[in-house]
């Protein structure tokens, strides 16, 4: 079994709104010194909203950095005045107009454990209020919605293709209807 590593110092390179970029030494297996950076956050929600007819609900953004149109779970960072679950449902209710009552908590998870060190939450909701969206100045969402069927279909011809949402969806899958 790999032996755990022995952190000998932390150095902060940059820190911006959403991300701390870090410096970290540690001690290899062979006695040396090793370097290790990465990028460090509060953590993120998902919220997989389903409505009463059985639909779920997603998003339609553009993401920059793949440079194309993503099909998404409401998803956000939490931030430092915020519980997990608060966190949740603001996301939920900024980027869908959606709100719910009937929360479940479905698992976590890191979305790169290699260069990133922060936790995903996921949640379920059964939402059963539509509100107005409350979109920050940077976003451009619009809201989608699909059987758990055509969401398999979708992750199988790639069409979602964003690594959270496929882990989310791992996640909820059995506890939806076919």
């Amino acid at each position: 079994m790999p032996k755990r590593l022995k952190q000998l110092s932390e150095e902060l390179v940059h820190k911006n709104p959403y991300w701390e970029y870090k410096h970290d030494t540690y001690t290899l297996p062979n006695g040396g010194v090793g370097n290790y950076y990465y990028a460090q956050k509060r953590g993120a929600v998902m919220v997989v909203p389903v409505t009463e007819d059985g639909r779920i609900v997603l998003t339609l953004q553009y993401r920059y950095l793949g440079d194309k149109q993503s099909i998404e779970f409401p998803a956000g960072a939490i931030e430092e005045e915020s519980d997990v679950l608060s966190a949740a449902k603001r996301e939920l209710q900024e980027e869908t107009g959606w709100s719910a009552e009937d929360w479940t908590k479905v698992g976590e998870f890191f979305s790169n454990n290699a260069i990133i060190k922060a936790n995903f939450h996921v949640f379920l909701a059964q939402v059963n209020r539509q509100h107005t969206q409350e979109l920050d100045d940077s976003e451009e969402i619009e809201v989608l919605y699909r059987r758990p069927n055509e969401i398999d279909d979708l992750i199988i011809s790639n069409t979602i293709w964003d690594g959270a949402s496929l882990a989310a969806w791992a996640l909820v899958r059995s506890q939806l209807p076919v």
